[in-house]
């Protein structure tokens, strides 16, 4: 046998070094792959989540953007109308007994017919009947046509929340009563339209006459007193102590607490507001303003966070260049730093105004769970606000109100967003490059 030559070893040795290279390189190459793989399944497990949720909610709360009315012809007997005082007739009863005639139907001596009946139609009907005769009281004696808006329950029949099949012991409507709504929509008399109601009204028993106007007036002037607060304060500690702070330990004893602060549960704060803005200062309890000072307390840690974060990452030849101008220590903050740290104060703003948005154990301890009907005009008017109008909504027993549970929350997901585009827009304006 001949013996390998020196130039052979030294081959064989290249070409498995080669060959170990090239194959952690593939091992790479693959872990590589795998992570990209690994990331891309955890943004569609997320996006795939997001939908569900949406969906979910789209499908509950679309119904409680529209409803229905039926069209009846009305005689508005001169007998029992006061004419002085035309809200104090019965209508619904009245109404009630002239469509039991319309449809040949005699009521039995007890008036459950007529009561059933009534049943069917929302107790606006009254209101919206005596408003038409205190501005037209020349309609007494005649015949109108009347829009009568539906009760909840024959609304949520209608747009196919209440079935016919269903056991009537689990029903709220009876078969009688869904024979006349079957008639009605039959006759066409029954139309469906926008529900500006939701909209345009507050609060109410009444699932089909309930709207999130006064919640969403709330949560505005909360926030609007949440923003006043919490900004200024929280951009003011962060320039002193990212900028003029002597560094030692007072001032690291204050950052890990700002950094504690931004991880304690937001009950807290809500039994803090009780304790100090109601028990103690006895300002207006369910109030705009005792939430929005509630969670301006909540909301400074995340302000002075974000704050402290886009000051340092401010280049320092932005400062030395200001300094070496003779600018003054101020006046390279003010002038200088900070308007270029804007674009990220803006979005410390964003991030802390979204999450006081969405908080509700808060507003809970305070007062603002409490039945409120009105529209506030003030700051100390008691009010709602958009996370407790929901939870109250979805403990409400009437299942209408569980369609406006969807609906309220696709309102404040719009409320974050159109806020949320408006911060995006303005933290554009003063974004700078360098």
């Amino acid at each position: 046998m001949t013996e390998a030559s020196p130039e052979n070893n030294a081959q064989q040795v290249r070409d498995a070094g080669v060959d170990r290279l090239q194959a952690g390189l593939k091992r790479r190459y693959a872990r590589e792959r795998r992570f990209k793989l690994y990331g891309r399944l955890a943004i569609a497990v997320a996006i795939g989540f997001l939908l569900l949720l949406l969906g979910r909610i789209i499908e509950q709360g679309h119904t409680a953007f529209y409803a229905h009315t039926v069209t009846i012809p009305v005689f508005i007997d001169p007998a029992r109308v006061d004419r002085n005082y035309p809200a104090g007739t019965n209508f619904e009863q009245m109404v009630a007994e002239q469509t039991l005639a319309r449809f040949h139907v005699e009521d039995d001596a007890a008036g459950s017919r007529t009561t059933a009946m009534r049943g069917l139609f929302s107790t606006e009907l009254k209101y919206l009947i005596a408003d038409r005769l205190q501005k037209e009281p020349g309609l007494i004696g005649q015949t109108i046509q009347v829009a009568a808006p539906m009760s909840d329950d024959a609304d949520l029949y209608f747009k196919g929340n209440i079935l016919r099949t269903t056991p009537a012991n689990q029903r709220r409507l009876s078969d009688q009563q869904i024979d006349w709504l079957d008639r009605m929509k039959t006759e066409g008399m029954v139309s469906a339209h926008f529900n500006t109601a939701l909209f345009t009204n507050g609060d109410s028993t009444e699932p089909e006459l309930a709207g999130v106007l006064g919640a969403v007036v709330g949560s505005a002037l909360m926030l609007l007193v949440t923003a006043l607060i919490a900004i200024p304060l929280g951009v003011g500690a962060a320039v002193y102590l990212e900028e003029f702070s002597p560094r030692n330990r007072l001032s690291d004893l204050i950052e890990v607490n700002i950094n504690n602060l931004a991880a304690v549960p937001s009950i807290v704060y809500g039994l803090l507001g009780l304790a100090l803005f109601i028990n103690w200062m006895h300002l207006p309890r369910s109030s705009p303003l005792v939430g929005g000072l509630v969670l301006a307390l909540m909301a400074l840690p995340t302000m002075i966070i974000a704050t402290r974060s886009a000051l340092k990452a401010v280049p320092p030849s932005i400062r030395e260049a200001a300094l070496a101008m003779g600018a003054s220590r101020t006046q390279t903050v003010f002038h200088h730093t900070l308007p270029l740290a804007m674009p990220g104060v803006m979005t410390g703003g964003i991030i802390s105004m979204a999450h006081a948005l969405g908080e509700t154990a808060p507003l809970l301890l305070i007062g603002m769970v409490s039945f409120v009907p009105g529209v506030p005009t003030a700051i100390d008017q008691p009010t709602g606000a958009l996370p407790s109008l929901i939870y109250i909504w979805e403990n409400a027993s009437e299942r209408a109100f569980h369609e406006r549970t969807a609906a309220a929350i696709l309102v404040l997901l719009g409320f974050m967003i159109v806020m949320n585009a408006g911060a995006i827009l303005l933290r554009r304006h003063f974004e700078r490059r360098w």
